[in-house]
């Protein structure tokens, strides 16, 4: 089953909902990016990049782009009114002190506990973690936007994460192209499904008992 643009764009849509106006949020790279795009235009929420800008705006157009002013992952930005600069200690400082109300992250495994697996896959090169530990564990609430299943149809939802952990029982909720889970102290709370999927979908692709709630 290939995610289509429609599926990543739906996933950044409903995660958007999950945004309130005065929030300072943190988005990961992948489809978390593409969740600003969803936000009322004048809603107040203040972007945080861990390479030190609180207040990040939209994508600038081609050929406006700051060669100073770059995210977390080095795209372009832009700055928002009321935006800040400051060291990457700073932003870092931010984070561990708990101030990032909401944090959007990819994953390549989440568990029913809300374990998060999303920097490694042993034997790939990678770039390191980057904020992620922090984030996952420092956030007031931490969404993960996933597709449901990997590219060979196996689950991303899992009894317990294969993958060495980001951190341990940090989800909140999970976001995927099939549904919206809620992470609670019993276990996974089925709270939404998206069409055309069915229930049976869900449970064929998911690797856990799960709970219907509303």
């Amino acid at each position: 089953m290939g995610m289509g643009i429609n599926s990543r764009e739906r996933i950044a849509r409903r995660a958007a909902k999950e945004i309130k106006t005065g929030m300072t949020v943190n988005l990961g790279i992948g489809i978390p990016t593409l969740v600003a795009n969803y936000l009322p235009a004048d809603m107040n929420v203040m972007f945080h990049a861990e390479n030190g800008i609180l207040g990040t705006g939209p994508s600038p157009l081609k050929g406006e782009e700051d060669e100073n002013l770059c995210n977390a992952g080095g795209y372009p930005i832009t700055i928002v009114p009321g935006g800040s600069y400051f060291d990457s200690a700073t932003a870092f400082g931010i984070i561990r002190r708990g101030l990032v109300d909401v944090t959007i992250l990819g994953a390549l495994e989440v568990s029913e506990t809300g374990d998060l697996a999303n920097w490694i896959v042993p034997g790939k090169k990678v770039p390191g973690m980057g904020g992620a530990i922090e984030l996952a564990q420092k956030s007031k609430k931490v969404i993960v936007l996933i597709n449901h299943v990997n590219k060979d149809g196996s689950p991303k939802i899992l009894k317990t994460c294969s993958l060495p952990l980001t951190a341990p029982k940090c989800v909140d909720l999970i976001i995927t192209d099939m549904a919206v889970f809620e992470v609670t102290m019993d276990g996974l709370l089925l709270k939404e499904i998206f069409d055309p999927y069915t229930i049976l979908d869900i449970r064929k692709n998911t690797d856990v008992i799960f709970k219907i709630g509303n």
